[in-house]
Order: C-alpha cells, then sequence, then structure tokens
C-alpha cells in the first residue's frame, strides 16, 4: 500500500475513531485516558490534546520504566504544552514485595510476575480511575491472541465502568503512518525494535517475524501475556461501535 492509500485508510480510520470516542462522550460525563505512552497511546495523545481536550489524562509510573519513556514524558510536554499526571505504586507493598521475593522475582513464576504487576500496575491504575464513568485505551485487536476479543466499547467488570478501545480495528501500518505523517513524539525504543514497550527487565527488543507482543515477558506463554490492567473476558454494552476490516 502506497502513501496515498495508507494515509486515506487512517482517515477512514480517524473518522471511526472520533465516532467511537463522540458516543462515549456523550453516554458519558467522566472519561479519562490511561496512557501508557506505547505508539498506539501517542496517536491518541495527539487526538485527545487536539480535539478532545477536556478527556483527562494519566500515565502509571511503575518505578521500573526505561529511561527512553521518562524522555518521552519530556517531549511531550514540550511538543504540547500539557504534562501528564502519573500514579505511582504503593511505597511500602513494593518494599514488602522485594524484601521477601528479590527485586527481580518476577522471572521465577507468573504468579511472582503478575503480582509485581499488580503493586506496581494494578493498584495504582484502581486509584487512577476511581470517580470515572468510563475509561479509554490505546488496545487493538490485532496486538496479540489476548486481544483478539476486545470490542469498541465493552463492559469493564474488574473496575465496574466502561472501557474504549478507539483504536480497536487500527493495523500496525495505520498507527505507524498517523505518527510519522503528523510528526507525533514516540518512544526511540520503537525504532531499536520494541514494539510494546513496559517496565525496562520486562520488555525486550524482537527480530523479524516475530509477534509484536513477543519482546513483553518473552520467558512466559503468549496467554499468560497480560499485566493485570485488562483482565477477564468482555462484554460488550450493546453495539460495538464502527466497525472496518484491517488492512
Amino acid at each position: 500500500m502506497n502513501d496515498d492509500a495508507l494515509e486515506q485508510a487512517v482517515r477512514a480510520r480517524l473518522d471511526d475513531t472520533r465516532r467511537i470516542l463522540d458516543r462515549a462522550l456523550a453516554e458519558h460525563a467522566r472519561v479519562v485516558f490511561a496512557n501508557s505512552l506505547g505508539a498506539e497511546d501517542m496517536v491518541l495523545t495527539d487526538l485527545l490534546f487536539r480535539h478532545y481536550p477536556q478527556v483527562d489524562m494519566f500515565s502509571l509510573d511503575t518505578g521500573r520504566l526505561p529511561e527512553e519513556t521518562y524522555a518521552l514524558m519530556d517531549r511531550v510536554e514540550a511538543h504540547y504544552g500539557r504534562r501528564i499526571p502519573l500514579y505511582f505504586p504503593d511505597t511500602a507493598q513494593v518494599e514488602a514485595f522485594v524484601r521477601e521475593h528479590g527485586v527481580n522475582a518476577f522471572y521465577r513464576s507468573v504468579e511472582l510476575r503478575k503480582a509485581c504487576c499488580r503493586i506496581r500496575k494494578v493498584e495504582p491504575l484502581k486509584r487512577a480511575l476511581a470517580g470515572y464513568d468510563a475509561w479509554i485505551t490505546g488496545q487493538r485487536r490485532a496486538q496479540s491472541i489476548t486481544r483478539a476479543d476486545l470490542q469498541a466499547i465493552e463492559h469493564d467488570p474488574v473496575h465496574g465502568m466502561i472501557k474504549v478501545n478507539p483504536l480497536v480495528d487500527w493495523s500496525e501500518k495505520e498507527v505507524w503512518h498517523y505518527i510519522r505523517s503528523r510528526e507525533v513524539p514516540y518512544n526511540v525504543l520503537h525504532d531499536r525494535f520494541y514494539p510494546s514497550i513496559g517496565c525496562a527487565p520486562c520488555t525486550r527488543a524482537i527480530t523479524p517475524g516475530e509477534d509484536i507482543r513477543a519482546g513483553r515477558w518473552w520467558w512466559e506463554n503468549p496467554e499468560t501475556k497480560e499485566c493485570g490492567l485488562h483482565p477477564g473476558r468482555r462484554g460488550a454494552p450493546g453495539a460495538a461501535g464502527p466497525q472496518r476490516s484491517s488492512t
């Protein structure tokens, strides 16, 4: 697909994405974007800052993010003139976990890795979402096997609220065309073959042909590769919003 055709595809995706966001904002008074600062989330950062400034935004600082992610936070603030509020894990919980299990316990078992994710991600997320009716994510169906049944708008039973996934049908090529054609800031680790970026110890570069999330918790089976931020089966409250086939 040439650049002109890709731009046409992105514009069609944007129309769908805007409709999904418009519906969510019309139906829910308090909506917030949980910004992971990944490529998809930078598309949403640009879109929300430019067209939906009323939507709140936050990011989670686990205490073990790559230096490149912190550098991106600075570039975002300089580019848009807005700072993304950060939520941190509870210090006492982190200290207790490390004392009992060690600083890199997450490599030893899925259970310990998920316990670390719960302390560093899941608990701060609960605090960040408190008081909101719906939250926005940058999830896409094509990202992993665990997200194959993702809907544009769905019920989040864990947090008792609506989850909005405006980029649900976007392809990897469409995400990157938007970023490059509109000069959106992004994490430089993406240029070093890190398509999916989390905590530094749990993220590695991938090789050509590997799944885009192969570098996340690479020592585990694909079926376990979620941190707890997006658990369980999903149910869509009514129509899922506009749908288009991926390109």
